[in-house]
């Protein structure tokens, strides 16, 4: 006869009998105590799990239930080093991550035997080679950034480090990162955070500001001229860069505990230390879009005329329509706009937003190369780039789809020793990286780790000339969409050009739209709102009612209605 209480309880009752079975015998043998005083550790263990309330399966299996979160605790690690395989992109894959750390530990980072990829499997890309391939002998490709209202051209590497604050990462991730750029002559981005002492190791530095204006804010979180203005001018400081959104969390704000606010974040960031610190999802300095533009005009003057543009991840089309007809209206053109993808990563970020809010980047970046192009301010205009960009044939086909330079987060953290190990909203990053604890981050050595960022940036860009090279190209700026080809299904290709249209230069002043996208979008956009000149429901029946099936050249902003007319 089965018996309910023993089969639940069966585990802790045995160990409760060795508990006092080696006590007693361990009157007569002290030996007996390395039996004892386990099983009563365990014991009591047992009789915590059934008297506390938080974990019905620990009440109902005591000891043996906390396996369950053992097991589940050390799941990420196992899966990592056992069971995924070297593809699987979760959410970067041992192939990426591994082709990082090669690059930068100097090792061979070549392959035998052959791709280990499916080259018919659908999305599969490639370049297409020349058979007269360029031979490229300096690799050190540069951009430059500065319009015609800029006073102080910028001549920028076309691989740099993205946007990440101290505090996101510690401080010694962060001297790293500037020393490597410092020494491989590449840009880093400060994220939202301010610019701290580590970031003033003798890199570039471009300085993110974002709607709580850390660095150059008053104490009611309003923007300070004077205190930007003293900071912008620091001849470290090579670019301001507005950021609207950011594609881990687009239009989302944050709150920085007051706990996190250590004395050095205080000083970087111009907020009292240990108190909470809200960072709202709207710039309190502007409201429209050529309050938008003002602003930039404003914070290139304050600066001295250094290259100033903003940040963003797309949502609606209308609203960076409305920016573009506000560049026509005003006359104040950024000097460049960073193209964030959904897919770029932050420390933390809500489920829903990392998974499902924003514009991908290659539909995001062809949205606003066409859109500059078919106004005609390309040409005044650069494009930088970020989501998930690891590798030399990452930034070829981001080039070829419209940007002028590529920016990664989450490969040069790979380069200073990030393991992946998903935990840096904890505070307990494992390698020193994503952490304020001190005696972690002590663990990342600044040398030895910059040394690792300048090769793996100096290496990457060797890989890039070899492939724009093969192509038959002699710079990375000669890249087009027509260059990559993809797969479709196994047997149908395309080249991007063919999935991505090029615009020509003044299309959309000229009403050649290329795309139901354009064609509803851009004539309901105003350069006064971010809203649409149409009520929001005469918008939707609009889009529904022309709406074609989904195809690469239009950007899905509403749900597609199946059998839907396309008038």
């Amino acid at each position: 006869m089965r018996i309910p209480f023993f089969s639940r309880y069966l585990v802790f009752v045995l160990i409760a009998i060795l508990a006092v079975v080696g006590l007693i015998l361990s009157l007569f043998n002290a030996n007996w105590l390395w039996l004892a005083i386990p099983c009563i550790i365990l014991t009591g263990l047992g009789i915590y799990d059934m008297k506390q309330v938080r974990h019905s399966i620990r009440r109902n299996y005591p000891i043996i239930g906390n396996l369950r979160f053992l097991l589940e605790s050390i799941r990420p690690e196992i899966r990592q080093y056992f069971i995924e395989n070297d593809t699987e992109n979760l959410p970067f894959s041992r192939l990426q991550r591994s082709i990082v750390y090669q690059r930068a530990k100097q090792q061979i980072d070549k392959r035998p035997f052959g791709t280990i990829k499916d080259v018919y499997e659908k999305d599969y890309e490639w370049i297409n080679h020349s058979m007269h391939p360029f031979h490229i002998t300096d690799t050190d490709f540069r951009i430059t950034v500065g319009g015609p209202q800029c006073k102080q051209p910028y001549s920028m590497s076309i691989f740099n480090i993205s946007a990440m604050s101290f505090g996101a990462l510690s401080a010694n991730a962060v001297s790293a990162l500037n020393r490597g750029a410092l020494k491989g002559k590449f840009a880093h981005d400060t994220g939202e955070g301010g610019i701290s002492k580590y970031h003033l190791q003798g890199g570039d530095l471009i300085w993110n500001i974002g709607s709580s204006y850390f660095g150059c804010r008053n104490e009611d979180g309003t923007f300070n001229d004077e205190k930007f203005a003293e900071k912008a001018r620091h001849p470290n400081v090579k670019m301001i860069e507005l950021k609207v959104s950011q594609g881990a969390k687009p239009g989302h704000g944050g709150i920085l505990p007051g706990a996190k606010v250590t004395a050095e974040i205080a000083e970087a960031r111009g907020i009292p230390i240990g108190i909470d610190c809200n960072s709202p999802s709207t710039h309190p300095e502007f409201d429209t879009p050529i309050g938008m533009l003002k602003f930039i005009q404003r914070m290139r003057d304050l600066s001295g005329g250094k290259p100033t543009g903003f940040k963003i991840c797309v949502g609606h089309a209308w609203e960076f329509f409305a920016i573009a007809k506000a560049m026509l209206e005003t006359g104040i053109y950024p000097d460049f706009i960073v193209v964030d993808g959904a897919e770029g990563g932050t420390g933390a970020a809500p489920v829903e937003f990392a998974d499902h809010v924003g514009t991908p980047l290659r539909e995001a970046l062809r949205l606003v190369h066409n859109t500059l192009v078919g106004i005609g301010l390309r040409k005044y205009i650069k494009i930088g780039a970020a989501g998930k960009i690891i590798s030399a044939f990452d930034i070829a086909r981001t080039l070829s789809l419209g940007a002028d330079w590529c920016n990664a987060g989450r490969g040069f953290m790979f380069a200073v020793g990030c393991i992946q190990a998903q935990v840096c909203h904890t505070d307990k990053c494992p390698t020193g990286v994503a952490t304020q604890d001190p005696k972690r981050a002590k663990a990342l050595d600044v040398d030895n780790k910059s040394e690792r960022v300048y090769n793996y940036h100096r290496n990457t860009m060797r890989a890039v000339g070899e492939l724009v090279g093969a192509a038959g190209l002699s710079h990375p700026n000669l890249l087009k969409a027509h260059h990559i080809a993809r797969r479709i299904s196994p047997t149908e290709i395309r080249l991007l050009s063919a999935i991505y249209p090029e615009f020509q230069e003044n299309d959309l002043l000229n009403g050649i739209y290329h795309s139901r996208l354009f064609e509803v979008a851009w004539p309901v956009a105003r350069a006064d709102s971010f809203d649409p000149n149409e009520q929001m429901e005469e918008l939707m029946v609009k889009l529904n009612a022309v709406y074609r099936p989904y195809t690469a050249t239009t950007i899905p902003i509403v749900p597609e209605e199946k059998n839907a007319s396309s008038t």
